[in-house]
């Protein structure tokens, strides 16, 4: 392989793992800071991709932005009303909630699996034509994901730190306590799921313009590779590190499984192979550190294995 096309393979996932970032950042909040699996995720992703894909069509290509992020606070409210108000638990609310956005994202399409926007003026072909004849003109798709990163990441700073911030990660590490604190456990997750989905909305919206094409199923798998991405993130930057390098730890691990991706493409791997490559990276994210504890332990024990049952005895 040559270094340009070590290059251009580095670039697209970073541009990639940038955009789905997003979706990370969104997980981060959520289910690190919310202690909430949310798993709507998937067709939360599809919903903000298809209200986007209609927005910009329309011709309003920057205004598809905040409309997707609208409808994803839609569904994150709907979500936590389903878990607070109703006693349905997290997790079966995530189900019921992402079911029933299949639905709800077919008629929106009115009822077209796909929608292409090969004619359609998006953020992207606008931030072309702003950086045409410069040296970034390039890079458009790059800026774009890189800058919205930046923003979701500086509004994550910036929140956590607020009261309603703090209540929301005390909500996540003991509910009870914040309970007896007089603050509305009810009410600060359905603040968190709201902004969470509302970045994963965002990040469907931009993936749908960025590949000019909307399908009812882009969405699916979503939450493996952003809980994949979250906990690669956390190797580098764990528990104990500040909320901005947790936070940056988050979309390096979405650019290193998008890596991991595309060197799986370039090896000629199925793209059917390709689920089962992140169910993989998602259990070797999660059992690492508890293997990596286990590791001397065992290595203690393999001289044993060489020993004959009265040697073991007598030692």
């Amino acid at each position: 392989m040559s270094f340009d096309k070590i290059l251009g393979l580095g670039q697209t996932a970073l541009e990639l793992g940038l955009v789905n970032g997003l979706t990370v950042l969104a997980l981060f909040l959520s289910y690190s800071m919310l202690n909430v699996c949310d798993l709507s995720t998937d067709g939360c992703f599809t919903l903000g991709a298809v209200v986007g894909t209609l927005v910009a069509i329309a011709g309003h290509p920057w205004l598809s932005l905040p409309a997707a992020m609208l409808a994803g606070m839609a569904s994150g409210f709907l979500t936590a009303t389903l878990q607070m108000r109703m006693g349905v638990q997290s997790l079966l609310a995530g189900i019921v909630v992402n079911t029933a956005l299949y639905s709800v994202n077919m008629a929106l399409a009115g009822n077209k699996a796909t929608l292409t926007m090969n004619k359609t003026t998006t953020v992207f072909t606008m931030d072309k034509s702003l950086l045409k004849d410069t040296s970034f003109s390039g890079q458009y798709i790059l800026l774009v994901a890189l800058i919205a990163v930046a923003l979701v990441i500086l509004f994550l700073c910036f929140f956590l730190r607020t009261r309603l911030g703090l209540s929301i990660r005390a909500t996540g590490s003991n509910a009870d306590m914040v309970r007896s604190s007089s603050i509305n456990p009810s009410f600060t997750t359905t603040v968190g799921l709201c902004i969470s989905n509302a970045f994963t909305a965002l990040s469907g919206c931009l993936m749908a313009q960025q590949q000019k094409n909307y399908d009812v199923n882009m969405g699916s798998g979503m939450v493996t590779v952003a809980l994949a991405s979250l906990l690669i993130g956390g190797v580098f930057f764990g528990k104990h590190r500040s909320i901005p390098l947790r936070a940056v730890g988050a979309v390096l691990g979405a650019f290193l499984f998008r890596v991991v991706y595309a060197l799986a493409l370039r090896l000629d791997m199925p793209a059917f192979m390709l689920k089962a490559v992140s169910s993989v990276i998602v259990v070797l994210a999660i059992s690492g550190p508890y293997l990596r504890k286990q590791f001397p332990i065992l290595w203690k024990q393999v001289p044993l294995l060489w020993q004959r049952p009265g040697e073991r005895r007598e030692g």
